[in-house]
């Protein structure tokens, strides 16, 4: 949960007191996809339910949260951008180590080197496309960019 709101501006007027951020993944094999996120990249749930055939588990996701429901479609062999146009980004300590924690929780992975940084980009069980990166990379290239407003 984020330690103190944030406060949403538009030319000066407030418009809203932001109070946590978080993402909704729904997903046709529930069972599976929730033991990806909560076993291999070890999210801890917060809370689940279910109403008839609904079900949703919430699981931390950095401070936001991950709330993987029921309704969506799978394609196990992995989804392209233009049928899931977002990947659900996880920054890391050690891409090495991450690799090898991968491996020996039975994920195939490898690390793909880019000029700007590198990554593992590996699919969960419903093939939503998932990235994983080091994260003083990732804040060597945020703070090469622009800065914040």
């Amino acid at each position: 949960m984020l330690e103190t709101a944030i406060d949403i501006f538009n030319d000066g007027e407030q418009m809203m007191r932001l109070q946590r951020t978080g993402v909704i993944l729904n997903t046709e094999h529930h069972d599976a996809c929730v033991a990806f996120y909560r076993d291999v990249l070890a999210l801890s749930v917060m809370f689940e339910k279910q109403d008839g055939d609904f079900r949703l588990t919430c699981l931390d996701f950095g401070g936001a949260y991950l709330m993987v429901e029921t309704g969506g479609v799978a394609r196990p062999e992995g989804k392209g951008v233009a049928e899931n146009a977002t990947k659900l980004r996880f920054n890391v300590a050690d891409l090495e180590e991450t690799l090898g924690t991968l491996r020996s929780r039975g994920i195939e992975a490898s690390i793909e080197r880019h000029d700007w940084g590198a990554t593992i980009n590996i699919f969960d069980p419903d093939g939503n496309r998932v990235g994983l990166r080091e994260e003083d990379e990732f804040r060597r290239q945020a703070g090469a960019g622009h800065s914040r407003r």
